[in-house]
């Protein structure tokens, strides 16, 4: 008989958490799940699945006016908001029903509960039950930072509020400049809100490719977006049936609606960790190494809560990793490196790899190879659109370093290209591989013309 409750006690109810929790169940684990909200964590309830369907929702838009240029004649188009809303409820309900389903399947016990570490091996529950686990798994995921703390803060909603508005914002203000932001903004914008979007930097997308940034900047502009960099708002009030936006160059703007995108951070407070001794980083982030371990040997922690490579298929393979580790005798290290990711606005970005400026750091000698063309649809939709295409290589080894990609279907191709850059291919392997035409793909391979050298002064 265990001196334990149970095996594997998972706090948090994501990807990671039930991926982890299925897996040791299905190697004989006694295992259970706790969440406070919804099962299915951030990405299925209010992150990537609800997002992505609004991104579909948004791209009819432009549907619908591009079919002209095709001999199409389409009645002016009418958007219902709520009639999105109550589709995506649905969605996220039946997805939410099946990861609950698979738990139970699995034979994992899910409570609908806070939990809180009560100790190394002891974990309280919201209902006042203290139960014990010879193993924990921390899987709380990630939450919306309101940035900056300013007067007024508590008007503006976040992403986990901008998904089931009562109304539409036909005046959208979105404070940030990330992945996050651009995305709403794009969504927003094709929607028929009219979208400024604020942020401190003097691009959006910092830590992306420069080329990628540019040329999303300029696209977003066509779309109607007014970005403002190098503003951020000092403070919100209610003014005249609007909100009132002050801005750091002393101007203002009236909104329906400001959503305030400007990062995530981990969701560790008050989950009994420090007290646990558990070791947390600047940020809040449960500090783990390559096997997700923390310094407490019964303790461990997957996804977001990590601040390692904050995306679901990441959070995914750490819990089935852990879970291999601990429960399956198998040891198996997670590989952070060329992770594929894409951000969503439209034209949407994909990308996998070592950006320019990340690569001109790290190797002596950088070729790049980059292409700028007018999709073929474009030709007779008449739409202002660019697709780019951008291959970094290492000049020495001939080595991909990175693919980056603006155009329609990037993020399918991104995550095609990043078996490609994983297995170590050169450019002589893609100038090798047989063009599919026609094609935007088929850029990637056809891209002979060096664009440009950067030899590291070694002086």
């Amino acid at each position: 008989m265990s001196d334990f409750d149970y095996d594997l006690f998972v706090i948090g109810a994501g990807s990671g958490g039930v991926r982890a929790a299925r897996i040791a169940a299905g190697y004989g684990a006694r295992v259970a799940v706790a969440e406070e909200f919804r099962i299915g964590g951030a990405c299925v309830i209010r992150g990537c699945v609800p997002k992505k369907l609004y991104v579909y929702a948004s791209r009819f838009r432009d549907d619908f006016d591009d079919a002209a240029g095709f001999g199409w004649s389409v009645p002016p188009a009418r958007f219902d908001w709520p009639t999105l809303v109550a589709a995506k409820e649905k969605e996220i309900t039946r997805l939410s029903g099946l990861y609950a389903a698979n738990l139970d399947k699995a034979g994992v016990e899910t409570i609908a509960a806070r939990a809180a570490l009560d100790g190394p091996q002891k974990v309280r529950l919201s209902t006042g039950r203290v139960v014990s686990a010879r193993v924990i798994l921390v899987a709380t995921g990630g939450a919306p930072v309101m940035y900056p703390a300013i007067p007024g803060a508590e008007l503006a909603i976040s992403s986990n509020e901008i998904f089931d508005l009562k109304h539409f914002p036909q005046r959208l203000m979105v404070v940030g400049g990330g992945y996050i932001a651009v995305e709403f903004a794009s969504v927003f914008a094709r929607l028929g809100s009219q979208v400024t979007q604020v942020f401190r930097a003097d691009n959006v997308l910092r830590g992306f490719d420069g080329d990628l940034r540019a040329t999303l900047a300029e696209a977003m502009g066509h779309a109607g977006i007014a970005l403002k960099p190098g503003l951020l708002p000092t403070r919100i009030e209610r003014a005249s049936g609007a909100l009132r936006v002050s801005l750091s160059d002393g101007s203002s703007a009236d909104v329906d609606q400001v959503l305030v995108a400007t990062g995530r951070a981990p969701c560790t407070a008050g989950l009994g960790l420090e007290a646990a001794g558990v070791g947390l980083r600047q940020n809040g982030a449960v500090i783990v190494d390559e096997r997700s371990r923390t310094n407490v040997p019964s303790i461990y922690a997957v996804g977001d809560v990590t601040d390692r490579v904050n995306l679901t298929p990441v959070a995914i393979r750490e819990g089935h990793a852990f879970a291999d580790t601990v429960f399956g005798g198998r040891d198996v290290v997670v590989d952070h490196r060329h992770v594929p990711s894409a951000v969503f606005t439209t034209p949407e970005i994909g990308t996998v790899g070592l950006t320019e400026e990340d690569a001109r750091r790290e190797y002596e000698v950088v070729d790049i190879y980059k292409s700028t063309f007018r999709p073929m649809k474009a030709t007779l939709s008449g739409r202002a659109e660019r697709t780019l295409m951008k291959i970094v290589v290492c000049g020495t080894s001939d080595k991909v370093l990175g693919v980056h990609i603006l155009g329609h279907d990037s993020g399918e191709m991104a995550q095609l290209i990043a078996i490609a850059v994983r297995m170590g291919a050169t450019k002589a392997d893609f100038d090798a591989t047989m063009a599919l035409h026609p094609t935007a793909a088929e850029e990637l391979v056809t891209m002979r013309a060096r664009s440009a050298r950067y030899e590291r002064d070694k002086a």
